[in-house]
């Protein structure tokens, strides 16, 4: 049966709404492509831009190894950020708003020049990075218990849940991102450590191969825009009535609060 992107588009939307996930995308052994997923995904895009959302940005996943292990994906994942996804530091985030969620670590590029292309090198990231910035990520599956393959986690957007920025910027000249430490810790206490050089040797090379991987579909990125380049540790699950901090050594932190 082929696939309806415009009905998996509805369904995957709606999960996100009710914060009622689905028990599959599709029936098992259904054939399934990434040029498939990446029409869910950009269906589901454009139904939220034509109700009044907009797109600040992109993000990859799932490039450590660390996070293809703990989520059984051998392939990175990607997908459009929206305005809405968009949380504040310091705040208090509601576990209503989300259904199984985990949080991530990693630098937020953000852009002072168009960049894309299937001949991006990190020369060109570097020349069009403004700066970054330490950010916090939680991903949320909208299928049940995350059972998911690349097919899924693409159509639902890389699984993003929310993302929040810090207000420590960088340029990149004043960070070693092949080899910045990086930790979250719940209470105080360490849940999960990593170095930024477990993202593809180095955050700007996973950024150049996503401008490539991405190139095939059209995607480029705009000046202003948020590339999130995937986390540096794996992720940790959400508990309730916690304050979750990540941090970079030498560089800065990022905290919310977790709970009702």
């Amino acid at each position: 049966m082929p696939i309806n992107i415009d009905d998996l588009a509805g369904r995957l939307i709606e999960a996100r709404r009710t914060g009622t996930p689905l028990d599959s995308l599709v029936p098992a052994g259904t054939e399934t492509t990434v040029a498939d997923a990446v029409r869910i995904q950009r269906e589901v895009t454009r139904r939220s831009v034509e109700n009044g959302d907009h797109i600040v940005g992109f993000k990859l996943g799932n490039i450590a190894k660390a996070m293809q292990n703990k989520f059984g994906v051998d392939q990175p994942d990607f997908g459009y950020l929206l305005d809405s996804y968009l949380r504040y530091e310091g705040h208090r985030l509601a576990p209503s708003s989300f259904i199984a969620p985990y949080v991530e670590l990693e630098p937020a590029f953000v852009l002072k020049d168009d960049l894309g292309g299937a001949q991006v090198t990190v020369a060109d990231v570097i020349r069009a990075t403004d700066f970054v910035l330490p950010s916090l990520e939680i991903i949320d599956s909208r299928i049940k218990d995350w059972r998911i393959g690349l097919f899924e986690t693409l159509a639902d957007g890389g699984s993003v849940g929310s993302v929040l920025l810090s207000s420590q910027p960088r340029r990149l000249s004043e960070v070693n991102l092949a080899g910045t430490a990086g930790e979250i810790r719940f209470d105080g206490e360490v849940v999960a450590r990593g170095n930024t050089a477990d993202v593809f040797g180095n955050p700007v090379s996973a950024i150049a191969w996503l401008c490539r991987r991405v190139a095939e579909f059209g995607v480029t990125f705009k000046k202003g825009e948020i590339i999130l380049p995937g986390s540096c540790l794996a992720a940790v699950e959400l508990k309730p009535n916690t304050r979750i901090t990540g941090s970079f050594a030498g560089w800065g932190e990022i905290s919310f609060e977790y709970g009702d």
